[in-house]
Formats: structure tokens, sequence, C-alpha cells
């Protein structure tokens, strides 16, 4: 299931793909200004299981994440890494990812929706794709589309 570049952190700290994912996650949690712990929670259990990393090595990518994309201007270096190592599957499960990181709170922001079209189309995933995964996201949360 998952890419050869999507191996497990090391001791020496998460690699450059497992960060890129990460960055993404924590930007599109940053989208509403109100990155809380609930979403912090989300996603590192959401990096756990897609990198089957134990809980240092997920708490080191996070803060790894959050250090990334402090001041953080643009996406395109984080999502050209992820189009690059990703099968076709693995990038929309990383949008569908995306979309219960913005669904945390319960809604949409503009900036997160816009966040993740362009994510989407960097990655190469298209919109009809971009869709079924929010409305996965969705039907797991018990909410109508």
């Amino acid at each position: 299931m998952f890419s050869s570049d999507g191996a497990a952190a090391t001791a020496r700290g998460p690699d450059a793909l497992q960060l890129a994912a990460a960055a993404l996650l924590v930007e599109a949690a940053r989208m509403d200004d109100d990155y809380d712990a609930t979403e912090r929670a989300l996603i590192a259990s959401l990096l756990r299981e897609r990198f089957d990393l134990d809980d240092d090595d997920t708490e080191a990518l996070v803060a790894a994440a959050d250090a990334a994309t402090e001041d953080l201007v643009e996406v395109y270096g984080f999502a050209r890494r992820v189009k690059d190592a990703f099968t076709p599957e693995e990038r929309v499960r990383m949008i569908e990812m995306l979309w219960e990181v913005v669904y945390a709170d319960g809604e949409v922001h503009d900036h997160e929706a816009n966040l993740l079209r362009r994510v989407a189309g960097l990655i190469y995933v298209s919109d009809r794709e971009s869709g079924d995964a929010r409305k996965r996201v969705l039907d797991r949360r018990g909410r109508a589309s």
C-alpha cells in the first residue's frame, strides 16, 4: 500500500515525503486561522496510520510540519514531492486525508476549499476524484454532502 519512499521515519527524523504530506495537512488545518489540538491530533492519527509510525516518530513529524508551515507562502514544493512519490491511489488518499482535516471543525472555509482545489490540481487528482474523496469523508462523519 505504501510506496517505497513512504517508509517509516527513522531515528534521524521524518523523511522528505513524510514531511511534505504532513505539511500539506497542517497547512489545511491552518487555513481557517484556527489550528487547534483536535486538528493536530487528527493529523497525527492520519500520519501514524499512513506511514505506520510510532508515537515518537509521529510527534516529531507533526512538530517538523508545524515548523515547516509556520511562514509558508506556497505549497508547490510539498505538493510536487507528494505527486512524484505517491501512486495515483495514494494521491487520492492524500486528498481524502486533507478533506478529513478540513472537516475536523465541522465546516469548510473558503481558504480551505481553495487550498484543496490547488493541491488536487498540483498532485494530479481530478475534481471528480477529490469530490468522491470528500463524499467518503462526509459519509464517515455521518453528514450529508
